[in-house]
């Protein structure tokens, strides 16, 4: 690829004498998306991967949002490669992942991060962009899941990443705002990407009724415009355990996995391992 770092930049190192598990079909691919910033998405992905890898999964979790990358914030590590030093030829895709928790197989989850406040992955080419997905279509050999963290919005790249998915989990809260861009996204990835599954998730919900309500007035306008009803993924309880877990920079199923958003999290991973299956390759 022709994309490179900044010159000032050291090059790191890949890990050395890491294993890689083979599966015999690929494994399935979601990508946690929202029409906007600001609704929880990326706690979305962080708590969804590890309840996953709580139910057994082997998991990665992707930094796609290319732009404000910050999984590695959020999850408080510092990883040795990332999304950018692959883009730059340093190292392969399958060689910059950083295990989180004993790492995939071991209890935890792989991170495949980006680079916080990157603008230069912001404007990756298409054709990078692109065997960047077709990258992580191969790596999902080596998982049971992969959860793909896209950036908010309905930028192209965003778009060319979420066609890598198998599945889309749109997250959605009651702001109106949040409800016009999330079915805006939908609308646009069905037109730009048809084969994705799309899932919906309701985010900081007051309570189940609420929640429900929410979800009730974007199925409604699928059907009435789009001639579809996205299947509701799960309801997830607003929880002030969750600002401080980011605070933190910990994952909330780590410092309490009893709390309500944990158990909401969990239940949308049991319904999409009940749901999954063996995917065709698609480049």
């Amino acid at each position: 690829m022709s994309f490179m770092l900044p010159k000032s930049m050291d090059r790191p190192k890949a890990p050395q004498g890491k294993s890689h598990h083979r599966r015999v079909e690929p494994g399935s691919i979601i990508a946690v998306a929202s029409g906007k910033g600001g609704v929880g998405k990326t706690f979305m992905s962080i708590t969804l991967a590890s309840a996953f890898a709580q139910q057994g999964q082997r998991t990665l979790l992707v930094d796609g949002d290319l732009g404000l990358a910050n999984v590695d914030v959020q999850l408080g590590i510092e990883p040795i490669t990332d999304i950018a030093a692959v883009i730059a030829g340093w190292v392969e895709l399958e060689d910059a992942v950083t295990p989180v928790d004993g790492g995939a197989g071991d209890g935890g989850f792989d991170v495949l991060p980006g680079r916080s406040g990157s603008g230069a992955l912001a404007e990756l080419s298409t054709d990078e962009v692109s065997r960047l997905a077709a990258g992580l279509t191969t790596l999902s050999l080596q998982y049971d899941k992969i959860v793909l963290d896209l950036g908010a919005g309905i930028e192209a790249n965003c778009m060319r990443l979420a066609r890598a998915a198998d599945k889309a989990l749109i997250v959605i809260t009651d702001d109106p705002s949040s409800m016009t861009d999330g079915y805006a996204f939908m609308k646009v990835l069905r037109g730009y990407a048809p084969d994705v599954d799309q899932h919906v998730a309701i985010n900081q919900a007051a309570n189940r009724a609420m929640g429900q309500q929410t979800y009730e007035a974007i199925a409604m306008a699928c059907r009435k415009f789009q001639g579809y009803r996205p299947p509701l993924a799960g309801i997830v309880h607003r929880d002030e355990k969750v600002r401080e877990a980011v605070r933190c920079q910990r994952t909330l199923i780590s410092t309490d996995p009893t709390a309500q958003p944990i158990q909401d999290a969990i239940a949308i991973a049991q319904t999409f391992i009940a749901r999954s299956g063996g995917r065709d390759l698609h480049y």
